[in-house]
């Protein structure tokens, strides 16, 4: 899912630096939310393996 999230935000700045706003805007939008989704993911297996020893 990282690397997913590290996709869309190469894309985001590759389409910037040829200013493509909209495409870098919904890239980067799209980066941000996986990423959010990465970090909740993170933290439920964190406590999951707490809880579990």
């Amino acid at each position: 899912m990282l690397r997913l999230t590290l996709a869309f935000l190469v894309i985001a700045i590759i389409a910037a630096i040829f200013g493509f706003g909209g495409i870098a805007a919904g890239a980067a939008g799209i980066a941000k939310i996986i990423f959010y989704i990465f970090l909740v993911l993170l933290v439920i297996s964190l406590l999951a393996r707490l809880l579990r020893v």
